[in-house]
């Protein structure tokens, strides 16, 4: 049996459109990630020299990080959520129209 040929196009773009959701989700994360590691750096200047090839990141650094991450994500939590429950929506829409159109998750 042949397909009409626009009958999977709409279901093309909401997978474009979930993709691009997944994608400022990972930007939010990076730009989280980065912070905290240049605010870590900063608050935690290194008074020790270190050989080359050793680390000079400890584990008081780590937790002062993890810290970093906490705060950084709870600032920006409103556009973490918004992004997270739009995905959901997204991830229904497209169940419900492969559902819909009997395709599978291919």
């Amino acid at each position: 049996m042949i397909e009409p040929p626009g009958r999977r196009l709409p279901l093309t773009r909401m997978d474009v459109a979930q993709a691009e959701t997944q994608r400022q989700l990972g930007i939010i994360e990076r730009q989280i990630a980065s912070r905290a590691e240049r605010l870590t750096i900063t608050d935690r200047a290194k008074r020790r020299h270190n050989g080359r090839g050793t680390s000079s990141w400890t584990n008081g650094d780590e937790r002062l990080f993890q810290e970093h991450i906490a705060e950084l994500t709870l600032a920006r939590r409103g556009e973490i959520d918004a992004l997270t429950r739009k995905l959901d929506r997204q991830e229904k829409a497209i169940a419900e129209f492969r559902s819909r159109l009997r395709v599978s998750a291919a």
